[in-house]
C-alpha cells in the first residue's frame, strides 16, 4: 500500500494498466453489480437539487422507478445508493444508438445544464474508494469487474495507461491536485527503479 497524506493507496492503481473500452463493455458497470452506485451524504442533496434538470434526459421506466421508491435508497452493505430498475441498471441510466449504457446526470452536464458531473464512486470506477471513519485511513483499491473490464485491462496495456493516470480527472476531484502529483511522483519512481532492476 501506498501512503499519501490519510489515503492509503493500492499499489496495483499504480502497477495495473486500465482505459474503459465502451464499445466491448457497453457501460455494463452501471447496471452489474449487488446495487447501485455508492453517494455521499453530499451527493444526496445534489441528486435533489438537480433532479428536475436531469429528468428529461432519463428514460420513462427510470423516472416512473424513481417517483415510486425515491433518488437514492439506503443499502444496509453499501449505505446510500442509487436506485437500480430491477436489481440491474441504474435509475439515471440510458442506452444510446449503439447499446451503450450512458448516464443522464452526465449528458446534462456536458450539455452544460448543471455543474455536477456524476456520483464520484461511477467517476473513480475501477478504483473502489472507502472512507475511514474516526481517524481511519481511507483506503483506494482498483477492483475491476473480472469478465466485463477484461477489455478495458487489454486496451490499458496496448496503451500503457496506468489507472491512476487514466483516472486523474476524478481522483483530483476526489483528494486534490496535491495528493495526484504525490501519487504521480511515487508512480514515476516505481517505474524508474524497475526500468533500473532489469
Amino acid at each position: 500500500m501506498i501512503a499519501i497524506d490519510n489515503v492509503l493507496v493500492s499499489d496495483a492503481i499504480v502497477e495495473a494498466q486500465f482505459v474503459c473500452d465502451l464499445m466491448k463493455c457497453k457501460g455494463g458497470c452501471c447496471e452489474d453489480g449487488d446495487a447501485g452506485a455508492p453517494l455521499t451524504k453530499e451527493e444526496l442533496g445534489i441528486l435533489n437539487d438537480i433532479y428536475e434538470i436531469v429528468k428529461p434526459y432519463l428514460t420513462q421506466e427510470g423516472i416512473r422507478w424513481i417517483e415510486k421508491h425515491g433518488r437514492y435508497l439506503y443499502d444496509r452493505e453499501f449505505g446510500w445508493v442509487t436506485p437500480t430498475i430491477e436489481g440491474k441498471m441504474c435509475v439515471y441510466g440510458f442506452k444510446d444508438e449503439h447499446g451503450i449504457i450512458k448516464c443522464g446526470i452526465e449528458q446534462a452536464y456536458r450539455d452544460g445544464k448543471i455543474s455536477f458531473k456524476k456520483p464520484i464512486s461511477c467517476h473513480l470506477y475501477p478504483i473502489i474508494a472507502h472512507e475511514g471513519k474516526k481517524g481511519d485511513y481511507d483506503r483506494m483499491n482498483y477492483e475491476p469487474r473480472e469478465t466485463l473490464c477484461k477489455p478495458a485491462c487489454s486496451l490499458g496495456k496496448k496503451l500503457k495507461v496506468p489507472v491512476y493516470a487514466f483516472l486523474k480527472e476524478p481522483l483530483v476531484r476526489k483528494y486534490g491536485e496535491a495528493f495526484y502529483d504525490a501519487l504521480e511522483k511515487i508512480a514515476k519512481d516505481y517505474f524508474d527503479a524497475k526500468a533500473l532492476s532489469r
